[in-house]
């Protein structure tokens, strides 16, 4: 079904709990939240996508996405203890997680779109506009919503210090 190995099904499985996840701790937090329950869900889930993307990727691009990703999560994940409670901890731990979001986001849109309907994919071409439009729209929801955060951020930091 849609063409994708046995692999390529434990690589999609194994990933797909993140985006739900992610999603819920967007909307109740405003961001991804590392120490939750939450947060141990994604990063075990993105950490399978990310290493098994290794296995399965076909395009040159899924490698550099792949090494990104773990760089970005790893950094995200590791900022609080490394950084400790300083307040640049949270923000590193913010727009690193928020990347590695759109870095899970961007390959499962393309994806999506090259393999639904099955056997007849609405992308077939990866210059296609609506794939462009799509990875466009990640972006511009990226750039939009890591604004929202960092002046979130900034708030209430200086409420917490005022």
């Amino acid at each position: 079904m849609f063409g994708i190995s046995p692999l390529g099904w434990v690589h999609t499985l194994g990933s797909l709990p993140a985006i739900p996840v992610a999603a819920y701790m967007f909307a109740t937090h405003g961001r991804i939240v590392p120490r939750s329950t939450a947060g141990t869900i994604y990063l075990v889930s993105m950490l399978i996508g990310a290493l098994t993307v290794f296995l399965v990727a076909h395009e040159p691009v899924s490698y550099v996405i792949g090494i990104a990703t773990l760089a970005i999560l790893l950094a995200g994940y590791g900022a609080r203890p490394v950084l400790g409670t300083r307040p640049v901890a949270r923000y590193v731990e913010t727009i690193c997680l928020s990347l590695s979001a759109f870095l899970l986001m961007l390959p499962t849109v393309t994806e999506v779109l090259r393999r639904v309907p099955d056997g007849h994919p609405l992308v077939t071409d990866l210059h296609s506009p609506l794939l462009l439009g799509a990875q466009g729209s990640l972006l511009v929801i990226l750039v939009l919503g890591l604004t929202a955060q960092i002046i979130y951020l900034a708030r209430h930091r200086r409420i917490a210090a005022g």
